[in-house]
């Protein structure tokens, strides 16, 4: 009888303790059945005539997200992007686009998809480092810049030139959005923000809005006040990754008209009305400053835009679709229109 050698007996004894191994890990569901990340992909569309109703999911997040869509009135051809973020709310209230403006109505017979994302309360659109107990997790320049655009154009039939115009919070936003990924978005319009985040004024600014607005915490965007990321993600700091890009900025600087009084009074009747005129007046002369700021920086590196500043107006929608109808040749030549 052929004995077997020590060495093959070794080799046998391994083997057996490899496939063991493998069907152990099998039967468990271990590493060998554990199944690939989801990708982010258009869940679904609801197609309401020209509105499509659009379930995007996002893998960053780790959830399907809501992005309306006015389609072009002739979709027979392909047409560029123009993504219309709202402010605060996000979307997610009255305070939108849609309910607040008549920008749907005046880009009707424009050659463009307007793109019109709902969710993101408070969040300034950022990719935040932790997620939030109230807000949730935030990688919203994620979805923005990387899972959004190859998405929209595909189901879309987009032309691949996109346009990007935001108010208050997303002011601030679409800034940071062109900087994350220059290129992507050729023109963009930033409507009463505070393109200074990593300064003392700034920084309170966005804690006003993020945590007594909306309930979030900062610490969880970018972490404590003497954190680099603050300064990473400042609009001014980072101004030079601007270059190229078409760029329009407005302010009111805060002066109440009496179409503004009468505005807030009558939205919120008595004294609340008069707090929120206040408020609008203060927050708006804040927009403001930051935005004198912004320009002297831009100018100060040769980097060009046009700017609208009138003597008047505080931070409330009639002067964000006065911008919008201002702004639009500036938008349309990005998009090729």
């Amino acid at each position: 009888m052929k004995l077997i050698s020590s060495r093959n007996r070794a080799l046998l004894r391994n083997s057996v303790v490899v496939a063991a191994a493998a069907l152990t890990i099998a039967a468990f569901g271990g590493v060998a059945s554990a199944q690939p990340e989801k990708a982010s992909a258009v869940s679904s569309i609801d197609k309401d005539g020209r509105t499509w109703h659009l379930q995007v999911y996002s893998a960053a997040m780790k959830k399907d997200i809501k992005v309306d869509v006015q389609r072009p009135a002739d979709d027979s051809k392909p047409a560029p992007n123009l993504y219309l973020l709202s402010g605060l709310d996000a979307g997610e209230g009255t305070a939108n686009w849609q309910q607040q403006t008549d920008a749907l109505e005046f880009l009707s017979d424009k050659n463009v998809n307007v793109v019109l994302p709902i969710g993101g309360r408070g969040s300034y659109y950022a990719d935040w480092r932790n997620e939030d107990p109230k807000l949730g997790v935030n990688k919203w320049k994620t979805f923005f810049t990387e899972e959004l655009p190859p998405l929209l154009d595909d189901a879309l039939g987009s032309t691949g030139l996109n346009s990007l115009a935001g108010l208050s919070t997303s002011g601030t936003a679409v800034l940071q959005l062109a900087e994350a990924k220059p290129g992507l978005f050729k023109s963009v319009a930033a409507y009463s923000g505070c393109a200074q985040i990593a300064d003392p004024l700034g920084r309170q600014f966005v804690k006003f809005s993020v945590e007594t607005w909306s309930g979030g915490n900062t610490v969880n965007m970018y972490g404590p006040d003497n954190d680099p990321a603050w300064a990473e993600n400042d609009p001014v700091i980072n101004a030079e990754k601007l270059r190229g890009t078409n760029l329009y900025i407005s302010s009111g600087n805060g002066f109440p008209t009496p179409e503004d009084a009468r505005y807030y009074i009558d939205e919120a009747g008595g004294p609340q009305g008069v707090v929120n005129l206040g408020l609008g007046v203060v927050i708006e002369g804040a927009t403001n400053y930051c935005s004198h700021n912004l320009k002297n920086k831009l100018d100060s590196i040769g980097i060009p835009a046009t700017y609208q500043f009138p003597p008047v107006g505080t931070h409330y929608w009639p002067y964000w679709e006065e911008a919008l109808h201002d702004s639009w040749p500036l938008l349309a030549n990005g998009m090729g229109i």
